[in-house]
């Protein structure tokens, strides 16, 4: 769970009201204002209220929570905000609302008047359901479930993306580059925009003064460019800071560009850096980048779950990725970054009492309470009869009638086996990418279809050019149609590596007639 008491402001909230928080942000230029919405679906804010970025109604600050009624019983989706501040909110039915600071329009109401209440903005967004927000210092973008972007507010550098410097009072899409593209991730540093599209390209546009657009020079960009020097590298994330841009690939490496005054870029030196340069973590694969307009302070958790921070810490500059004890990014901004902000929202649970499915957890392997033990490589595993039958098919059958204490196992490894009755009472597995394998084999031996699904994602979790083609081998041996897509597609996007290793060199005679057919039809060998 994440702990909001490390933001100083929630000091401000009584333990009552901390337990009833089921989503937060911490924004502003000293971390001094919070929105939140609670279990129930009410919204509260807190904080200095400047250009009335609480949303009440009035400029008047509040050192007590404050509910905000016009947004009550709406499910937050996803929220950002800028430097004014001004706040750009979407529902979870795909409506925005904005309100805050608006002398740029970067509201999207058609004014610039500041917005003391939320207002639905649906110019040109009516028809359209928006699943992802970000916002710059004055400008704000949307995008829409059907992979489109739109922008509007402050555009003096091109950051709105119009090929002009005029503000933009209203939603305008933007088209250029992105036209005919599936945009699938947004971020805005302080006046530049990111778009990351389905094929793994990152286009940019707005301020590139130092190099933040990561094009190799440092000209504005009014349009959509693509990152060229990115080529052949597929993009799942980006975060940007003040100045600078990370970007994710789908490999788990993290690469970096932009102002790099205070080390943000984590290369070691404080240079800037006008073209993508790969940011050194560890050999664990990094699953989360982190990075916010209102901060020079970089973040990353790989794999393993290590949070490293690099950039401005606490006035420190650490110009190489250190590693924390912290357990999410979120952390290292509420503890390192100045001001003390959230880089996104936060999604709390409160800890007031056990759930049901919190008990069952509790209940695994605890030789106090089960009434079966399994014996897998002269390992006892503690489980519960009553528990595995009702989750369990293959249970309900073997089970019934058996007065056995005792049951040995042998067709699958411990850890395998502990995995898998472990989800039968978590409903989630805790193995790395190359022991889900086997738990895969498991998965389809007991007709697990769940379990199968899980599997497949942490196994993609794990996918490198070393072991595609094995990882290949075992989904179309298990029959996971959904890896097997996902391993073949990876192996056509680092083709010319792949075909270059042991596994490719061992591959099943029949395995690669059919991968070279497939490949074949999808233009891989196309001059």
């Amino acid at each position: 769970m994440l702990d909001v008491g490390k933001w100083p402001i929630f000091s401000l909230c009584s333990e009552e009201e901390l337990q009833l928080i089921r989503q937060a942000c911490v924004f502003g230029s000293a971390g001094n204002e919070v929105l939140y919405a609670t279990v129930n679906d009410e919204i509260f804010v807190l904080g200095t209220n400047c250009c009335g970025c609480l949303g009440l109604g009035d400029v008047q600050s509040t050192i007590e929570p404050r509910r905000l009624d016009s947004l009550s019983g709406k499910k937050i989706a996803c929220l950002s905000y800028g430097s004014g501040p001004h706040i750009v909110l979407a529902t979870t039915e795909g409506e925005v609302f904005t309100w805050g600071h608006n002398a740029y329009s970067q509201l999207g109401n058609g004014t610039t008047n500041h917005g003391l209440v939320p207002c639905h903005i649906s110019t040109n967004l009516s028809n359209k359901q928006v699943i992802e927000v970000a916002c710059g210092s004055y400008h704000s973008l949307v995008l829409t479930s059907d992979g489109e972007v739109f922008a509007w507010g402050y555009n003096n550098s091109g950051q709105v993306g119009s090929g002009s410097t005029a503000n933009q009072p209203i939603p305008r899409r933007v088209t250029g580059c992105l036209q005919n593209k599936v945009v699938v991730n947004i971020a805005c540093g302080q006046m530049c925009s990111m778009a990351v599209v389905d094929t793994g390209e990152v286009y940019v546009w707005g301020y590139n003064g130092n190099g933040q657009l990561g094009l190799g020079s440092s000209g504005n960009q009014p349009t959509p460019c693509r990152i060229a020097a990115l080529q052949g590298i597929r993009v799942q994330r980006v975060a940007c800071g003040y100045a600078h841009t990370l970007v994710l690939t789908d490999e788990g490496q993290v690469y970096a560009w932009g102002a790099n005054s205070y080390g943000q870029l984590g290369t070691g030196n404080k240079s800037n850096q006008s073209y993508p340069t790969p940011v050194v973590v560890e050999k664990d694969r990094i699953i989360e980048i982190a990075a916010c307009h209102s901060a020079h302070t970089s973040a990353a958790r790989t794999q393993g779950g290590h949070v490293y921070m690099w950039g401005q810490c606490r006035g420190q500059s650490v110009v190489l990725p250190h590693l924390t004890h912290f357990s999410c990014t979120d952390d290292v901004f509420a503890c390192f970054a100045s001001p003390a902000v959230t880089w996104r929202l936060l999604s709390v649970e409160p800890d007031d009492h056990l759930t049901v499915a919190e008990s069952l957890k509790r209940e695994f392997d605890n030789p106090d309470t089960a009434d079966l033990t399994f014996l897998v490589d002269g390992k006892y595993i503690y489980a519960h009869k009553v528990l595995l039958k009702i989750r369990c098919e293959h249970f309900r059958s073997s089970l019934e009638g058996n007065e056995d204490d005792i049951v040995e196992m042998s067709e699958f490894s411990y850890p395998v086996y502990r995995a898998f009755l472990e989800y039968l009472y978590t409903d989630s597995i805790s193995l790395s990418p190359e022991e889900a394998v086997g738990l895969l084999d498991l998965a389809t031996f007991y007709r697990e279809n769940r379990l199968k699904k899980l599997c497949q994602q942490t196994i993609k979790q794990g996918i490198c050019e070393e072991n595609a083609i094995a990882l290949l081998s075992a989904a179309v041996k298990y029959d996971a149609q959904d890896l097997e897509e996902f391993c073949f597609r990876f192996c056509i996007n680092h083709l010319t590596v792949v075909t270059q290793t042991s596994g490719f060199a061992e591959m099943d005679h029949d395995l690669l007639k059919n991968f070279i057919s497939k490949a074949s039809r999808v233009g891989a060998f196309k001059n």
